[in-house]
């Protein structure tokens, strides 16, 4: 059987700050926290997005994983993901190497469907080594061939920590942190407390679609009227 090496995910992911944070909380910060939200953007050519800061080991972002996926379809903007693998997690890091790895590689649908697997298995890996075996089997049944080194040159590592990085900088307190966006606007729907609830995903998303339209309605109007 072939293996992949995590011993060089294990150094890079030593380099994330040890904070104390718990699967879904961060005591140390005040409530209401967020900051520096417009680094948060929608994609070119996109009115709005839905921006989900997630931990493969948090139940809650289990939780609100399908509930996020379907808002975005249903409002017809991007879901834009980015991992804030929780230090105390000892697998969360390299699982997320592993999603970016099937994302870059394979696909990005395919590595939909591994963070959804992850999460459904999560009672089941507790460690580096249980996060191996499933993704060297999950690799399997999807007939891919897993890779001796998934990360030889640590840029997938690089770019988790990126992630990791901008929601330190924005004050990230909870996972999953869900802020829908719009080009001069950001709208925390998840993230603030524990009360958060994802079922205002879709509803928030629409209304900033309707909103950032009738900006570029009136926006338009008022260029052709000088």
């Amino acid at each position: 059987m072939r293996r992949m090496t995590f011993a060089l995910l294990a150094t890079l992911g030593l380099c994330l700050s040890p904070l104390a944070l718990t699967a879904q909380f961060v005591g140390a910060n005040p409530p209401n926290s967020l900051r520096n939200l417009s680094l948060l953007q929608p994609p070119a050519g996109s009115k709005a997005a839905i921006v989900v800061f997630e931990d493969l080991g948090c139940p809650a972002c289990a939780h609100a994983h399908a509930i996020e996926i379907d808002a975005a379809k249903r409002a017809n903007v991007p879901l834009i993901r980015y991992d804030f693998p929780i230090p105390g997690h000892i697998w969360t890091f390299q699982g997320a190497v592993c999603a970016r790895y099937i994302q870059n590689k394979i696909s990005p649908q395919l590595a939909e469907e591994y963070r959804r697997d992850v999460f459904a298995a999560q009672a089941s890996i507790a460690s580096k080594e249980d996060l191996e075996h499933f993704t060297q089997l999950w690799m399997r049944r999807h007939t891919q061939q897993m890779p001796f080194l998934i990360d030889p040159d640590g840029s997938l590592a690089k770019a988790v920590k990126a992630d990791y990085d901008l929601g330190l900088r924005i004050n990230l307190t909870h996972t999953p942190t869900v802020v829908v966006v719009t080009h001069d606007q950001q709208q925390v729907v998840c993230g603030i407390d524990d009360r958060s609830d994802p079922s205002q995903i879709l509803p928030v998303a629409e209304a900033a679609v309707a909103s950032a339209h009738t900006a570029h309605i009136n926006s338009v109007r008022s260029a052709t009227s000088h």
